[in-house]
């Protein structure tokens, strides 16, 4: 894999663009590839964003939004455009089968491949140009940092300033998590100079839920918590009635995994989530307990360090008690 560094000067010739990221796409995925489809659209390239599969409502504000392709419905439509590509970004994800449903259509497509990503161990020979950066709090991060860079930060208008801005926040946890460096807050700094109103931005990404989702939330916190404060971990599994109940959609779960955080002397927290096809997993850590280790170990994923996703096949009883049994073999980790 090239680095990145080696496509700016092509920019300034227009090719045919795909640009896409994972399934169920989140803040960051989405902010970093509508930033990343309004820059190159202002070199006159010919841009196209697919998504994988449906996204949250709530990123639907996002500026090019209703423009992003969803490969799951638009599939003939997604294989054409992508058959006559030049350049595919692949963006917070570093190996093609987090894609879901396009695994297959990616390893194929004989284009050149640009990975930027911010997440552990990449499949680093499937790519021609890219950056692989686990310090960089959000792939957003590095689409402000590869317009910069290239020496483009004149093009940064309004339109992806906010979408940047909105991954930033997001991956960050409000500028929570330890991901948030020095950096983080100097392009903050910057966006703001350049004219940024972020509480518009906080707005939309986190006052934009209908009321069952915060009854789900309250749901979810009073019956489907438990806390193992002799293994400092909490873990919250919810069962497919619930999501039925409460008539949950894509991203209403998003966050719900940070709330135990917030219990003293919690190290570790587990949420899982009974989906039809599988159990999702979601994994938050403090301090010095590697989720991304854990979570490639035991569910079949990875992430970051202390944030990771993961998945298991079996009932959710039995995937709450194959964690459960995770937990004790890393108790000496926990403690």
């Amino acid at each position: 894999m090239k680095a990145i560094k080696e496509i700016f000067p092509l920019l300034s010739s227009p090719r045919k663009v795909v640009i896409t990221t994972h399934q169920k796409p989140d803040a960051d995925a989405m902010g970093s590839s509508l930033a990343l489809y309004h820059f190159l659209t202002g070199f006159g390239h010919s841009v196209t964003v697919i998504s994988p599969t449906n996204w949250a409502g709530w990123v639907d504000w996002m500026p090019g939004a209703r423009l992003v392709l969803d490969y799951e419905k638009n599939r003939v439509k997604a294989d054409a455009i992508m058959d006559d590509t030049d350049w595919l970004f692949c963006l917070d994800f570093n190996i093609f089968h987090r894609t879901k449903s396009m695994t297959d259509k990616l390893k194929d497509l004989a284009c050149t491949k640009i990975l930027i990503d911010h997440h552990q161990e990449p499949d680093s020979t499937s790519f021609t140009f890219g950056i692989s950066d686990t310090s960089k709090s959000s792939t957003c991060e590095m689409i402000y940092d590869f317009i910069v860079d290239s020496g483009n930060a004149d093009k940064l208008t309004m339109e992806i300033n906010e979408c940047i801005y909105a991954g930033v926040v997001a991956d960050t946890g409000s500028f929570r998590f330890s991901s948030t460096h020095a950096g983080v807050h100097t392009l903050v700094a910057d966006l703001k100079t350049r004219g940024l109103d972020h509480g518009k931005v906080h707005e939309k990404l986190f006052d934009n839920f209908l009321e069952n989702r915060l009854r789900f939330t309250g749901n979810v916190l009073l019956n489907r918590m438990e806390v193992f404060y002799e293994y400092n971990t909490a873990l919250v599994a919810i069962p497919k009635a619930d999501l039925i109940k409460y008539q949950i959609k894509t991203g209403d779960s998003e966050g719900l995994v940070n709330f135990p955080l917030s219990i003293q002397g919690i190290k570790l927290v587990a949420l899982v989530i009974d989906r039809d096809e599988e159990r999702k997993w979601s994994f938050r850590s403090k301090g010095e307990f590697d989720c991304n280790t854990f979570a490639r170990k035991y569910f079949e994923g990875g992430g970051h360090y202390n944030a990771s996703g993961g998945r298991s096949s079996e009932s959710l009883d039995e995937a709450v008690e194959n964690f459960k049994k995770a937990m004790i073999e890393n108790k000496n980790l926990l403690q």
